[in-house]
Parts: C-alpha cells; structure tokens; sequence
C-alpha cells in the first residue's frame, strides 16, 4: 500500500502546483525555461504513475473490502465511461466539443473515476481513483480563477469532433472487449452480469 500512496503524492504533487501557486509555478519555468520545466514535470509525473500502477497490482488483491456494489452497477459505470475516450481525444482535435465542454480532459478524469467508484469497493480503488476525483474536480474548480494555458493539439479542422467521437467510441469498445484486460489484468466482459 506504501507504493500506492507514494506514488499518488507523488503524481498529484507535479499535477496540482498550478492549483495551490500558479505564481511559483510559473517563477520556475521563467527561471528555467519551458522545456526543462516540462521534462522535469514528465519526469516526476512518470515516476509518481510508474509507483501507481506498481502500488495498486501489489496491494490491491490482499486490499480491505469497504462496500460492495449492486450488480446492476456495472451497467450504469460502463454507461459513464462511453463518453470518456472522445472526451480525451476532443482535448486534443479541437472543435466543438472542446469548446462546449471547456476541459473536456478533467471531465473525462470525473467520469472515468467515478464509474470505477461505482463498482470498485476496496481500499486500493478509493484511493486510486477517489485521488482522482478529487484532484479532477479541484483542478476544474481551479480553472475558473486561473490563466489558461494552451495544450498542444492538432489545427482546428471541421472534421475534428468526428475523429474524437469515432476514435473515442473505437478505443472504449477494444477497452471493453480486450485492452482492459491486456493492460489492467481484469477482463470486463466476465463482469457483465
């Protein structure tokens, strides 16, 4: 459980300087210039996530169980989770979405962490993806009171939403069919009651 926290600190503390002193945060890249700045951060964000996914597969089978959920829960959290891979991928195709949605990325984060709440009652889960939701929903929160900084995405092109939508919908169904199970080791179509 060690590694999971650390590694939670770890990763949150890179991802929230611009929540508690964009100041500092933006002192420092002057100081050190843009690309030092965001190896550093890729730096720290990479270990903090390296400790995450290392911490969780170690702790999460022998993990106290908190609550259970209904059965009927996988439904609703799969429902949540259509949306989150077009809303990723509209982060970085700007067009409409990302202009409605604003932070299509934290909203993606909110959702992909509250559906595996929903359904997902150990220790382990609360703090993996509990950190996430909160730190999503302050981030967003922070928006509102912050200069925002431009993410690197491609020209903004008519056709932008339906790459999103189409890639999106297309990565979340092999994420439902065999990615989740490849990359996580728990295989979703076996949930489905």
């Amino acid at each position: 459980m060690s590694w999971l926290v650390a590694g939670l600190i770890i990763f949150f503390a890179g991802h929230t300087i611009s929540i508690v002193n964009e100041p500092w945060r933006d002192r420092m890249v002057a100081k050190m210039g843009e690309g030092p700045w965001k190896g550093l951060y890729a730096v720290v964000a990479t270990i903090g996530f390296f400790l995450i996914v290392r911490g969780y597969g170690l702790a999460h089978q022998e993990s106290a169980i908190i609550y259970s959920s209904a059965p009927w829960l996988i439904y609703l959290s799969l429902l949540l989770l259509i949306p989150v891979f077009p809303l990723l991928l509209a982060t970085y195709f700007p067009g409409r979405i990302r202009a409605v949605v604003r932070h299509p990325m934290l909203i993606a984060t909110i959702l992909w962490a509250f559906a595996h709440l929903l359904v997902n009652g150990r220790l382990t889960d609360i703090l993996l993806f509990g950190s996430f939701l909160v730190w999503a929903g302050l981030d967003l929160f922070s928006m509102r009171q912050r200069t925002q900084r431009s993410v690197p995405s491609v020209p903004a092109l008519r056709f932008n939403d339906l790459i999103a939508l189409v890639l999106g919908l297309a990565l979340y169904g092999m994420f439902v069919v065999w990615l989740h199970d490849l990359l996580i080791g728990v295989p979703l179509v076996t949930l489905i009651p």
